[in-house]
């Protein structure tokens, strides 16, 4: 009897475990969907929902509050005030030969190419947010630092233990399905609201896939561009005027 306890007892933590990782993938399923935001999320006079990740969706705005629940479900983070705004995915060219819609915007976001061109933005990065029993290796969510809206959203895992492809599936129906030239790969896309959620079966380096999903928030990021522009052309005209003889 007595060597039987322990071998019960690992079971009952190990059944525990798998219960919060589940519990907690299919929250970021269900969250992805129409529900209204909490009461002091979203600004008023918005448009519907799109996609959400813990109920932060196109219209939430970031702030403090936000931040402090995300580290309670995350764990600590990692914070970025300026960064650049890279919105491939899987491999360079994905964008432009299946969204081409996000490979003008990525490509307005990174001018001139080749250059380190950084943005008024707030990275938020997850490395440990498995010590919170999340199921999730790596997430990392960005606001534009102005608008403190959303803009991407990028979440990494190896397993997918509660059948987060299939829930997605069940919910929004079919995916556009795209297998990947040259590549061992596949990514599944759903656009609502001019956003995509893009869920990416990216093969490691022993050919198992990696689950890689990613929310664009497309009219938040022209918001970003718009601003950056109106910014960039500010900066020239004033330089110009400072150069202006004195007499």
């Amino acid at each position: 009897m007595t060597k039987g306890r322990p071998t019960s007892r690992w079971r009952g933590r190990a059944g525990l475990t798998a219960a919060i990782l589940l519990g907690c993938l299919l929250q970021f399923i269900l969250s992805c969907g129409d529900g209204g935001e909490p009461a002091g999320r979203a600004a008023p006079g918005t448009g519907p929902e799109s996609f959400t990740f813990f109920e932060i969706g196109r219209n939430s705005l970031f702030s403090e509050s936000i931040r402090r629940e995300l580290s309670g479900r995350l764990g600590n983070d990692a914070i970025e005030r300026r960064s650049i705004v890279d919105l491939e995915i899987n491999y360079k060219g994905f964008l432009r030969d299946h969204l081409p819609e996000l490979d003008a915007l990525n490509r307005q976001l990174n001018h001139p190419p080749g250059e380190r061109v950084e943005h008024d933005v707030v990275r938020l990065m997850y490395r440990y947010a498995r010590s919170r029993n999340s199921p999730f290796d790596y997430v990392e969510l960005v606001f534009d630092g102005q608008s403190r809206r959303p803009l991407v959203f990028r979440m990494r895992f190896k397993v997918d233990e509660a059948g987060t492809v299939e829930s997605l599936r069940a919910k929004y129906g079919p995916p556009e399905t795209v297998r990947w030239k040259g590549e061992n790969g596949e990514s599944l896309l759903w656009r609502k609201e001019r956003d995509v959620l893009a869920v990416s079966l990216v093969p490691d380096q022993f050919g198992s896939p990696i689950y890689h999903i990613t929310l664009y928030f497309t009219e938040n990021l022209e918001t970003l561009i718009a601003s950056a522009q109106a910014l960039k052309e500010r900066t020239s005209r004033e330089k110009s005027q400072s150069k202006k003889p004195a007499f």
